[in-house]
């Protein structure tokens, strides 16, 4: 059995991850591969374990980078990026 990435969403506190869960080569599989909240009208970026970078998606689907903060930044080095600091 291979393992599938179900999403977990909460609307009403806007928290939404993607998790693998299943089985591989006998082995339980189990792990955040994505976690996003919206916090105060921005994008927070809890965990971000995609190939991709969601942060360049959002930007590509026109979520500017003032809405988009790196939550897994320290406070302290948020400000060393282009997104938002919090």
């Amino acid at each position: 059995m291979r393992s599938q990435t179900p999403p977990i969403f909460d609307r009403e506190k806007d928290h939404y991850q993607l998790v693998h869960v299943g089985w591989s080569n006998k082995r339980r599989v189990y792990g955040c591969v994505l976690h996003l909240d919206i916090i105060n009208e921005k994008i927070w970026i809890q965990h971000d374990g995609t190939e991709i970078g969601i942060a360049n998606e959002l930007e590509k689907l026109g979520v500017p980078k003032q809405d988009i903060v790196l939550g897994f930044h320290s406070p302290y080095s948020r400000q060393f990026t282009d997104y938002a600091v919090g």
